[in-house]
């Protein structure tokens, strides 16, 4: 679960800005939405729902956190720089942009962040926070001269060949998780590394307005629970699906790689451990081919279709591309609600994208609704304002971001306004109370017969 994220000189955040999943201690209700913090009294929010005018900023948090788990975990060519996008409105021009990051895995609290120019990652951090204190694992820094150094003090259980690499310190532009990711086996990692960057790579999952899921294919053929579960909630969505089939066909490696530009299918090859669980690779008609080693190379081709029962008992079939934008997000996201033994979060950005407003509402009222997996933790962006329920939300659940007039982005929570229990926040909002709204001035003048002001 994420407890903090903060950032700074990115896209349109100017000076740091933090979103705080730390549960307020003001009495309220829903306190079974918040749960404990380890090593420390007070609790983590399960969810937060981010609101704010177009253009406002909501997004660039959103890819902000995209981008520095691609900076945890990706390696970098020698020359691309770090790829970081800094606000360019700020005077003077220029500086280093930062990033720091609370999070639980493995029920121990990290902090993970850096300090990054274009060209080279100037700091690297990450600690065990134990209740006041932090414990340090690493610490990596640049110098002018691109030379990296290493403290991995803190990992000396980690074995001799990560405090080999930790010597050696690795790319300038490339962070030293991303180099351990990257060049070490998962059992080179060490205990606190062998938490840390599983987090990264497969609990911290951002889906945007239009991402597709990745092995949603492999995912409901391998899992017969999430077949179901997933079907079932389609039906009582009322989207016209009954249920969902998924077919699993066997092909040769010369159909699989008539699939896809040259060269990809080997390249997947390569990288592929023996034991891993198949790499799942999307087609451009919406199928998957599965991609597995386990002894032998295997391809298989993926497809799942949405059921649906005519008036006369007959099933009648269709892809998944022919169904609404509404059917296939709704699908996107499921997988949300369904991980009873696992501590996901969930980044969905637009999450009202395509959606109704009722769906997007019972979509996080039974996500918040359900205890099967306490640790599991939803972050939204949104205009919706229907989610805007003090019977649904605590007031600390739900924040803003509006832009100053240097054009940054400001993050604030609905806990620096007084508003009583019983207060129609929706209203409040819409009227403009809280801001982060659009403000619409001067449109009228557009209206064909209207005086246009020189």
């Amino acid at each position: 679960m994420i407890v903090s994220f903060s950032v700074s000189n990115f896209r349109s955040f100017s000076s740091e800005e933090t979103l705080s999943f730390v549960a307020s201690n003001r009495p309220g209700s829903h306190d079974e939405h918040a749960v404990p913090i380890p090593d420390s009294k007070e609790k983590v929010l399960r969810t937060v729902v981010l609101y704010g005018a177009n253009g406002a900023g909501k997004s660039n948090l959103f890819k902000a956190l995209h981008y520095l788990k691609s900076v945890a975990v990706k390696p970098r060519g020698k020359n691309s720089g770090t790829g970081r996008k800094p606000f360019l409105f700020a005077e003077p021009p220029g500086g280093p942009s930062t990033f720091d990051l609370q999070f639980i895995a493995a029920d121990k609290l990290y902090r993970f962040g850096c300090k990054v120019d274009d060209d080279r990652i100037l700091e690297e951090w990450l600690f065990q926070v134990l209740g006041n204190r932090q414990r340090l694992l690493y610490e990596r820094t640049t110098d002018e001269n691109g030379k990296v150094a290493v403290d991995a003090s803190g990992l000396k259980d980690a074995g001799e060949k990560l405090l080999a690499l930790a010597t050696v310190g690795g790319p300038q532009n490339q962070s030293f998780l991303a180099t351990v990711n990257a060049t070490l086996e998962p059992s080179d990692f060490g205990s606190e590394l062998a938490h840390v960057l599983p987090w990264f790579t497969a609990s911290l999952v951002l889906v945007g307005p239009n991402a597709p899921y990745l092995g949603l294919g492999h995912l409901l053929d391998s899992d017969t629970d999430f077949l179901s579960f997933a079907g079932t909630y389609l039906k009582s969505a009322s989207t016209g699906v009954d249920h969902l089939e998924v077919t699993k066909k066997e092909i040769s490696k010369d159909e699989a790689s008539k699939l896809l530009p040259d060269g990809v299918v080997s390249k997947v090859l390569r990288n592929l451990a023996e034991d891993e669980n198949g790499v799942p690779l999307r087609l451009g008609d919406g199928r998957e081919l599965l991609v597995e080693h386990k002894g032998d190379d295997h391809f298989y081709l993926m497809d799942v279709q949405a059921a649906h029962e005519h008036k006369t008992g007959e099933i009648v079939r269709l892809e998944l591309s022919e169904e609404s934008d509404g059917t296939r997000r709704l699908l996107n996201l499921i997988s949300a609600l369904h991980n009873p033994q696992s501590a996901y979060v969930y980044f969905i950005d637009e999450i009202d994208r395509s959606l109704h407003p009722m769906l997007v509402k019972e979509f996080l009222g039974f996500f918040l609704k359900s205890r099967g997996c306490a640790f599991c933790q939803i972050i939204v962006t949104t205009h919706e304002s229907n989610l805007l329920d003090q019977d649904l939300l605590r007031r600390d659940e739900i924040w803003f971001a509006e832009k100053d007039q240097t054009g940054a982005t400001r993050l604030y929570s609905l806990l620096d306004f007084k508003v009583r229990n019983d207060r129609d926040i929706r209203k409040g909002y819409l009227q403009g109370r809280f801001g982060a709204v659009p403000f619409l001035a001067g449109l009228e003048r557009l209206l064909p017969g209207s005086e246009r002001q020189e």
